[in-house]
């Protein structure tokens, strides 16, 4: 009995112990795949350190605020977090010049991690003047999956305190009156945004 006890915590710990191999740039991934979108997680699920991939060192870092870790000054992000590999929002057209950012609903999943996923919807706000919109989506492989919306209007029906709850989040996290609400896209429109935005 002992031994395998031993055997059980010996084999957790160098399951938990094991890192995620890091494409050398994430970025090259495209965009679309047949099923959806690739997404590229910077900050996993429950965790309130601003992490971004750096393309100049291709690593992951903790972004900084006057020479100072960022972490978030409030609730830990409610999904994993990070972008779609191969998009712009140009500056030219009012966007933040940064890839498209995505919100992945499900459990937390490692930084670096690169999952297919569907998109249902699109969060649309305005930081400082940009327009910084917050892809939605859910993992396509159904183990991932935590919940299953299968389009916007599911998400709204059935998800309505999750979706809620993510718009209230992106508007306080960052201090009152940083970003304006402007609208929820559907998920067709935000797949022919992601389109417009692919380089």
């Amino acid at each position: 009995m002992k031994n395998t006890i031993l055997l059980l915590l010996l084999s957790a710990c160098l399951f938990s112990c094991q890192t995620t191999e890091t494409p050398a740039d994430p970025k090259s991934y495209p965009a679309r795949t047949p099923a959806g979108i690739n997404v590229v997680v910077e900050i996993p699920a429950g965790t309130n350190k601003k992490i971004e991939y750096q393309p100049s060192s291709g690593s992951f870092e903790v972004d900084k605020r006057e020479g100072k870790p960022r972490q978030i000054d409030f609730l830990p992000y409610p999904g994993n977090y990070g972008f779609i590999p191969s998009t712009r929002m140009s500056k030219s057209e009012g966007g933040d010049g940064d890839a498209i950012d995505v919100l992945l609903l499900c459990e937390a999943l490692p930084t670096g991690s690169v999952i297919e996923a569907r998109p249902i919807g699109a969060l649309q706000l305005l930081d400082e003047g940009e327009l910084d919109t917050k892809v939605i989506a859910i993992p396509i492989d159904t183990n991932l999956q935590t919940l299953a919306p299968q389009d916007f209007t599911d998400f709204s029906i059935h998800y309505d305190g999750a979706r809620h709850i993510i718009e209230t989040w992106f508007l306080y996290y960052d201090g009152l009156g940083t970003n304006t609400f402007e609208g929820w896209l559907d998920e067709s429109k935000t797949l022919a945004l992601i389109a417009h935005y692919e380089e």
